[in-house]
């Protein structure tokens, strides 16, 4: 602890002395919280905390304001832009502990949870009510990080992403302040939308400690199908046209053939390795029947193969499990070629009608490079990502990964898009954000002195120094 300056080390004992054993330097749980799952460097918290309430995570706070020391909120270290690295140093609080789902208001559907309720823990608590939480952003993340992060998946093109499910939030200020920003009414037009403030904010305004969330019933019926094309601007064109139809799909999922095949072989499965569309289809057994055969013709109009279909439980969870695996299968492709291999995984997202030509530029700019960099997206809102497997001890893969990622960011904002869909800003995107908004990032900048104005909140994200 020599190096950690003075005010921090007397932050640490105060906090200590308020959570005991929850209060911890040990250096394996420092590490632990120094990264989340994504390619950018990892830095040390000088200590991390696990508080139990928000009374506690706002004693938390106040001490490390006394100290003007650093804050990290923690969820599960699922995210990808380096938004939980401690680039500052400070304090991580994790909120992993605060796990329990609050109440549930079945006739209102809706439900209040503290932030370390993980998505798959809601929807289990929920099974027996014929409710369900539909955000799904493939891990197993905390309810806290993906409101914080605005987190969407598979399922946004039917159900939203965070933005549209958060009806209220109570939120631990950085003076140690509590607020609520909303009730749970599911309209107001009273006052600023404080709500949709803190969701995306990073963790850089506050420290959220519960959460209204909407549910939804189940449906009475479900069914995926996997659709082959032997033309990627045939799989992406069905997209397009299925949208525009107002088909109402569940999920829509687009993987290249490097990524089917790296599916595949990772998960055991034997599709034709091709450009291939994932699709669900949730309503009623009717409903379900005529929205498959409409997206089945489509897809026969623009070149796609039969559509391989199955509404056993069991297939569709096998089948959406290979889709959320796609990663560590991107990785699996290169095993036997070296030792370090990492995963730089990035994503856009641009208005339908310019998915086409997004993608198929893009397709072009791998295919022309050494890299292997698999596509895979959730296509139905215009957002898809590329995973790049490189190998850390060869500079050239990380240079050419950023050429090939500028790129793509600047195509995407050319054609009206975002610089990211889903992965937010963090610090790994922090350079992209003024080419996206121009002169709004210095009103940005302003809300974020106005809360917190000795930058003490997951400092270094969200803006470029």
């Amino acid at each position: 602890m020599s190096a950690v300056p003075a005010a921090t080390n007397a932050c640490i004992a105060e906090l200590k002395a308020l959570l005991g054993e929850r209060c911890t330097t040990a250096e394996a749980v420092r590490e632990h919280h120094s990264k989340g799952e994504s390619w950018h460097a990892a830095r040390l918290p000088d200590a991390v905390v696990f508080p139990e309430s928000t009374e506690e995570t706002a004693e938390v706070v106040r001490i490390c304001a006394r100290h003007r020391t650093p804050i990290v909120p923690f969820g599960t270290g699922t995210s990808l832009e380096g938004h939980v690295v401690a680039l500052n140093g400070g304090v991580s609080v994790d909120m992993t502990r605060m796990n329990r789902v609050l109440e549930v208001n079945a006739e209102d559907l809706d439900c209040t949870v503290e932030p370390g309720v993980t998505r798959k823990a809601l929807n289990a608590y929920l099974r027996d009510t014929g409710l369900f939480f539909p955000i799904d952003p493939g891990a197993d993340a905390s309810i806290g990080g993906m409101t914080a992060t605005r987190a969407s998946g598979t399922n946004a093109v039917r159900y939203g992403t965070m933005r549209e499910n958060v009806l209220a939030l109570t939120v631990v200020l950085p003076d140690g302040r509590v607020i609520k920003t909303s009730r749970r009414a599911r309209k107001s037009a009273a006052g600023y939308d404080l709500t949709r403030l803190f969701v995306g904010s990073e963790g850089t305004l506050g420290i959220i400690t519960a959460i209204t969330l909407r549910l939804y019933g189940v449906p009475e019926a479900m069914s995926s199908a996997v659709c082959g094309f032997k033309d990627l601007a045939g799989a992406v064109n069905t997209v397009i046209a299925t949208i525009q139809a107002g088909i109402p799909v569940a999920r829509i999922e687009l993987l290249d053939d490097v990524q089917l095949d790296a599916i595949n072989k990772y998960s055991g499965l034997d599709y034709p390795v091709q450009h291939t569309l994932f699709l669900e289809f949730h309503g009623t057994q009717a409903g379900v029947k005529e929205q498959a055969e409409m997206v089945g013709a489509i897809a026969a109009e623009n070149g796609g193969g039969e559509f391989q279909w199955t509404t056993r439980a069991e297939d569709r969870s096998k089948l959406w499990q290979a889709r959320h695996d796609a990663a560590y299968a991107a990785l699996a492709l290169r095993k036997h070629e070296c030792n370090n291999l990492g995963l730089w995984a990035t994503d856009v997202c641009v208005p339908i009608s310019r998915l086409a030509e997004c993608i198929l530029e893009t397709k072009q700019d791998l295919d022309a490079s050494f890299l292997v960099a698999p596509i895979v997206g959730h296509v139905g809102d215009g957002n898809f990502h590329l995973a790049f497997v490189l190998d850390k001890d060869k500079p050239a893969e990380l240079a050419e990964a950023e050429r090939i990622n500028e790129k793509l960011i600047l195509r995407a904002l050319a054609m009206g898009g975002t610089c990211t869909g889903e992965h937010g800003i963090g610090y790994g995107k922090a350079k992209f954000l003024q080419a996206e908004h121009g002169d709004a990032v210095s009103v940005m900048r302003l809300i974020k002195q106005a809360i917190d104005p000795a930058g003490l909140m997951n400092p270094g994200k969200m803006f470029t120094a």
